[in-house]
């Protein structure tokens, strides 16, 4: 086979970044490989389905300057290939007084992205959800909303063939040398290369002399899905975060089809698709991983150890029902028994700062272009994110 792009990766951010190859670039052949049988079914597929507004992000970064436009273009999206969308929005709620400086520093961050968000009263919050429990103060995201993401990733894998992409299911990347790629349907002759690979991206990124000082540390997102009927809760509910790390805690998102669940875990995965049992076991990355969780539990300089600890205990459904019952009255145990799908989040780790990667992270010259960090929000980012990545790649050609 031969191209003039290869994407490899079929995410929400490899196809996106393929159509917009197509769009960038016309005359061009775009390819792109996904080592699955169909497109979606790792990140992209297994997400919250959250669309986020952004208010999360300090304004310098790209996933401020990605999300409230993904926002806007996601929803215009789905309102197209009518595809259903809960418009439920989100409260940030506050557990005590000592939050009150964490929801000030949200509704900051809020208007420095120019993102609508309104501070609330507890008696506003309760009039938006009744059995929200919050502490005198609250926010209210209004442009929040969930949506099936299976439903999204399937409507981007058919454009993506009308627009003129090949599209190769069920073929692995396995190497490269001198303008080829090794995959296992044979060689593929590749004029430029985009890898948007997620968990492996850190590998194939080394393959072209990339992610020198960055390794992805997968971290295990679990969801409990909730036996009330729908519209028990009415919106998303989320605590102040913890802002000097990726994870937005324990909190109610309510799916497109109006049915609550509680999470996500991010707990550390021990090998990179660590989806349930012993699945995609591999003796070579259970043994980096773990060496890598290991050097981090002494040596990092985000409390990793703190971190496990507390993430492995949400292997307790009483420990994460616990969790929810600080933000929402009525949180009963026998209301929350069933475990959805697993999701793992590939998260950037640089090694030599020790620290975990906390925006978008891009390498690449005029040969290759490697997504080495695109977690949560680039479900919502997808489609801003990948004309951002061709604009780059146009830069470089030109």
């Amino acid at each position: 086979m031969r191209s003039d792009f290869l994407v490899i990766g079929g995410g929400v951010v490899g196809l996106s970044i393929a159509r917009g190859l197509r769009r960038t670039f016309p005359s061009a052949s775009v390819h792109l490989l996904e080592k699955e049988a169909d497109c979606g079914l790792h990140a992209s597929g297994r997400n919250s389905g959250v669309v986020h507004a952004g208010f999360y992000y300090s304004p310098d970064s790209l996933k401020a300057k990605f999300t409230w436009r993904g926002n806007r273009l996601l929803t215009e999206y789905c309102e197209e290939k009518k595809i259903p969308l809960n418009k439920c929005g989100k409260l940030v709620v506050a557990k005590d007084h000592a939050d009150h400086a964490g929801l000030d520093e949200l509704l900051k961050r809020g208007r420095a992205n120019r993102i609508p968000l309104e501070e609330i009263s507890e008696k506003d919050a309760k009039a938006i959800e009744p059995r929200v429990k919050t502490c005198e103060r609250a926010l209210l995201s209004p442009a929040t909303s969930t949506v099936d993401p299976s439903l999204v990733m399937q409507a981007m894998k058919k454009d993506a063939v009308d627009e003129g992409v090949q599209l190769h299911c069920g073929v692995r990347y396995l190497g490269s040398s001198k303008g080829q790629v090794r995959t296992t349907h044979g060689m593929h002759e590749v004029g430029y290369v985009v890898n948007a690979a997620g968990l492996y991206a850190d590998r194939i990124a080394r393959d072209y002399g990339f992610s020198e000082h960055y390794r992805i540390l997968p971290f295990k997102g679990l969801y409990l899905y909730s036996s009330e009927p729908a519209g028990s809760i009415r919106t998303n509910i989320y605590p102040v975060p913890d802002l000097k790390n990726p994870f937005l805690g324990v909190h109610f998102t309510v799916a497109a089809n109006g049915k609550a669940k509680i999470g996500p875990t991010a707990i550390p995965g021990l090998w990179r698709e660590q989806y349930g049992g012993i699945a995609n076991f591999h003796w070579g990355e259970f043994l980096e991983v773990a060496l890598r969780g290991v050097w981090l539990m002494t040596n990092s300089n985000f409390a990793f150890r703190t971190l496990a600890v507390r993430e492995l205990a949400k292997y307790s459904k009483s420990k994460m029902v616990s969790l929810a019952s600080e933000l929402a009255e009525g949180v009963k145990p026998e209301h929350y028994q069933h475990w959805g799908k697993s999701g793992i989040r590939a998260q950037l780790v640089d090694i030599k700062k020790r620290k975990l990667e906390m925006d978008f992270v891009l390498e690449g010259d005029q040969h290759s272009m490697h997504v080495l960090n695109a977690v949560s929000p680039a479900f919502t980012c997808g489609l801003p994110f990948s004309e951002h990545v061709c604009e780059r790649i146009k830069a470089v050609l030109n």
